[in-house]
């Protein structure tokens, strides 16, 4: 098995970008679907009603949308992509949790560990002379060091803040406002903060046709 850890983007990728993100945000849409929808979606298949209410439905469903997401990420493009097959095992590891112990905790704070995860490798990675940063973004850009280093700072306190923010939202609202806020509130806060950083990037890209010539 290989993740998507090569500095150069394969050929599956440039030529896949659509089919990427259906399969990153594919799973996220079937879980809110699913948890909209869950009294609908037991009565038309009452093997659902096993797993328990609606969270737990769309729990059971989200587990086997992320794993089959996988499987064609791994079919199709080759390899796993380090983000999501790290996300998807803790999904299989939380939700399973959830469903067998009928406990909506350990789901709901999927995020907080997914995302206190990401934060807490990217900052440590730099205490050890490392930016992970560029092993998940290597299909999008490249980045002098001094650019690597600042983006990776950015990020790593992003995802301890998405950590925070999960933890603030499960724990004070309803469960359809959490399962809305991970779907339609996450992914808009990150896009923001993801243009926020263009100028960042295209301040420390590298040219690789300069660069060759030089």
């Amino acid at each position: 098995m290989s993740t998507e850890s090569d500095i150069t983007p394969t050929p599956a990728d440039r030529h896949h970008p659509l089919l990427k993100l259906a399969l990153e945000l594919g799973p996220l849409l079937i879980f809110f679907f699913a948890n909209l929808r869950g009294p609908w979606l037991v009565e038309k298949f009452p093997a659902l009603s096993e797993l328990g209410g609606p969270l737990f439905v769309a729990t059971g469903l989200f587990m086997a949308a992320t794993i089959l997401s996988l499987i064609v990420s791994k079919i199709v493009l080759g390899h796993l992509p380090i983000m999501p097959f790290v996300s998807g095992i803790v999904v299989v590891i939380f939700g399973s949790l959830s469903i067998w112990l009928q406990n909506e905790t350990f789901i709901k704070m999927k995020p907080t560990i997914v995302n206190a995860l990401f934060g807490m490798a990217l900052l440590g990675g730099l205490a050890f002379g490392r930016s992970l940063l560029g092993y998940v973004f290597n299909a999008a850009f490249q980045l002098d060091a001094e650019g690597w280093r600042k983006l990776t700072i950015r990020w790593g306190i992003f995802f301890l803040f998405l950590a925070v923010l999960n933890e603030v939202v499960w724990r004070n609202f309803s469960d359809d406002t959490w399962v809305a806020f991970k779907v339609w509130g996450t992914m808009p806060i990150t896009i923001i903060f993801t243009l926020a950083q263009m100028p960042l990037v295209l301040k420390h890209s590298l040219n690789p046709e300069t660069d060759g010539e030089k």
